[in-house]
């Protein structure tokens, strides 16, 4: 017979962590909650330098998947609103090299929601066509790519980030 304290850890850090500390349980917006949860974490991932920052958002990229899966596993559903572990790895792709100010946050939050809740191709057709965990977290990655692309061309050739990069004559 098996403790049943032993079988509701997993299932805890799993609800924890999909939910990212619960704010997925937030019924208004939970993806929205859950992007802001984010800022910490890049503001953390951020005092590592870009090289770790990069590794640190790749490993998360992959746990998130497995997350995603033993979610959807665990209460029957596929994408369930409540999921925003996705939403946390997606904006950190979009906050990827880029300088640690108000207006990056700003801008990079409102750009990479922007991708996610509008869903244009390809990030739609990932969303629509890949199921289990790497679907929930596939086309939130690829929302992260194209904010990322954006904040790149917006940091290198404004100064609307609060510093520019590329100093042109």
């Amino acid at each position: 017979m098996t403790d049943s304290k032993t079988q509701s850890a997993p299932h805890f850090s799993i609800d924890l962590l999909a939910t990212w500390f619960y704010l997925g349980k937030i019924p208004k917006a939970p993806g929205t909650f859950g992007t802001l949860g984010a800022i910490p974490l890049v503001l953390l991932f951020f005092t590592f330098g870009p090289m770790v920052y990069m590794g640190l958002t790749f490993v998360l990229v992959l746990a998130s998947v497995f997350i995603a899966q033993a979610y959807e596993n665990a209460k029957g559903t596929h994408d369930a609103k409540e999921i925003v572990i996705d939403e946390v790895v997606g904006f950190l792709i979009t906050m990827t090299w880029l300088p640690a100010t108000w207006q990056s946050f700003a801008l990079g939050f409102l750009v990479f929601r922007f991708f996610d809740i509008l869903k244009p191709f390809p990030v739609g057709y990932l969303d629509r066509k890949i199921q289990g965990g790497l679907g929930v977290v596939a086309d939130d990655v690829m929302a992260g790519v194209l904010g990322s692309l954006c904040m790149q061309v917006i940091y290198t050739q404004t100064n609307w980030l609060g510093h520019q990069l590329v100093h042109t004559s």
